[in-house]
C-alpha cells in the first residue's frame, strides 16, 4: 500500500470573492506573470520524468489480467491511464474543437455564461480557488446536467454543435465510468454479488456526474505560476482527457526509489487518465487512496483538458463497504453523501477527509 501523502500547506490569507474579471484581465495576454498569479511554493518537491519506477501504469481494458493490474495501480499510485476504452477518437477530436471554440471567445462573452452564486455550472474559477492567495493560470467551464442554458448565452444562434458533442460525450463517459467503477470494486476482492449489494451506483443512469472543461493558455514564465493547484478530487473517480500538451502531475510518496516527488503524467493519444477520488478512498476503507495532483503550464503551447467526475446519486450515503472491514480493521470513515462531502470540502478543503474519520488506517 502506498504511504500517506501530505497536502501542501495552504496560504495564511486566502482569496475570497475575487471578481471574475480580475482573474484574467487581459485574457492571459501578458508579457510577464503578474503578481496576482505569481506562486512562490511550486517547488516544494522535485519534479521527475515518467521513466522507470515513476512510469504511471498504462492499462488496456481488454487485458485478461485487468483486475489484478487495476488493483496494483490503485494501491501503488491512485492513478492509471487506460486504452481499449471504446471511446471513438472522432468524438474526442470534435470535443476538443468545441473546447477551443469556447475558450477562444472574448472575455466579456465568456462572462455571459459565468456561474451564478451557489450554481455549479458555468464559466468561472475552480472551487478551490478561494483557499489560495494567488490566482491560477487557467480558465474553467463546468457542466452539470444540460449545457443548453449556458451555451445559448455564448452562441445565441449557433449553440447546438457544442451541446450535441457535450451530451454525446457525457452519455458514453457515464457508461465508461460505471464500467470502471465496477472493475475497481472487483479489484478490491469483491464478488459481483458483493458489488450488487454494496455499490452505491446500480447502473450508469444512476451515476451523478459533472464535466469540467479546462484551458491553460501559454505562459511567459511557467516556473512562476500554476494552472491548477494541488488537490484531490471529491468523486469516486475522475476520467481525464488531455490534449497533446503535457502538464498533469501527481504527487508520489517517499519510497525506496526516491523522496516525495511530482511525477508528470504524459499525454498519450486516445487515452484517459483515471484518478482515484476521496469517495473511493472512503468506499475502500482507505485501501485505495485518493491521489493528489496539479496542473502546470507551458511557455508556448495551449493545454486543454476535460475532467469527467463520477459519483453516487447525491442523496445516497457512501461509507466503507462492510466486506472490507472486520475485527482487525473497523470502518475508518463515517458515511456521507457526495453533496455533504462537497459542502465539507468548500469549508475545509484538504481537511475534509480527516473530518469524517472515525478510525485509523493501516499503513
Amino acid at each position: 500500500m502506498a504511504a500517506k501523502v501530505t497536502m501542501p500547506s495552504l496560504p495564511e490569507k486566502p482569496l475570497s470573492n475575487v471578481p471574475l474579471q480580475l482573474h484574467q484581465p487581459k485574457n492571459f495576454q501578458f508579457d510577464s506573470v503578474p503578481e496576482s498569479h505569481a506562486w512562490l511554493d511550486l517547488h516544494d518537491h522535485p519534479t521527475v520524468e515518467p521513466i522507470g519506477p515513476d512510469t504511471v501504469p498504462l492499462i488496456d481494458l481488454t487485458d485478461p489480467k485487468l483486475t489484478a493490474k487495476i488493483s496494483k495501480a490503485c494501491e501503488e499510485w491512485g492513478v492509471f491511464q487506460i486504452t481499449g476504452h471504446g471511446i471513438q477518437p472522432d468524438l474526442l477530436t470534435r470535443l476538443e474543437a468545441q473546447i477551443h471554440r469556447l475558450f477562444a471567445l472574448p472575455a466579456d462573452l465568456k462572462l455571459n455564461a459565468a456561474k451564478s452564486p451557489g450554481d455549479v455550472s458555468g464559466y468561472g474559477l475552480v472551487p478551490i480557488s478561494s483557499f489560495f492567495s494567488k490566482l491560477m493560470w487557467s480558465e474553467g467551464f463546468t457542466i452539470s446536467g444540460s449545457p443548453l442554458h449556458h451555451a445559448q448565452k455564448l452562441w445565441p444562434d449557433d449553440y447546438s454543435s457544442f451541446c450535441d458533442v457535450v451530451e454525446e460525450f457525457d452519455n458514453v463517459m457515464r457508461q465508461l465510468g460505471n464500467k470502471l467503477l465496477h472493475k475497481i470494486l472487483l479489484s478490491l476482492g469483491l464478488s459481483k454479488e458483493d458489488i450488487i449489494r454494496a455499490c452505491p451506483v446500480r447502473d450508469w443512469h444512476d451515476m451523478s456526474a459533472a464535466v469540467q472543461l479546462n484551458s491553460y493558455p501559454p505562459c511567459p514564465d511557467p516556473d512562476r505560476t500554476i494552472g491548477l493547484a494541488a488537490h484531490t478530487d471529491s468523486s469516486f473517480l475522475t476520467l481525464l482527457y488531455q490534449n497533446s500538451v503535457s502538464g498533469l502531475q501527481v504527487l508520489r510518496p517517499k519510497d525506496h526509489t526516491g523522496p516525495m516527488r511530482w511525477v508528470t503524467i504524459p499525454p498519450v493519444p486516445n487515452t484517459f487518465t483515471v484518478n482515484i477520488g476521496d469517495l473511493m478512498h472512503v468506499l475502500s476503507n482507505g485501501r485505495f487512496r485518493s491521489v493528489m495532483h496539479r496542473a502546470m503550464v507551458n511557455p508556448a503551447k495551449h493545454r486543454i483538458s476535460v475532467g469527467f467526475f463520477c459519483g453516487p446519486p447525491m442523496d445516497v450515503k457512501v461509507g466503507p463497504i462492510n466486506k472490507l472491514t472486520g475485527p482487525e480493521r473497523g470502518p475508518v470513515y463515517r458515511p456521507v453523501t457526495w453533496q455533504e462531502y462537497q459542502r465539507l470540502r468548500r469549508k475545509l478543503f484538504d481537511k475534509a477527509l480527516e473530518a469524517i474519520k472515525i478510525g485509523e488506517e493501516i499503513a
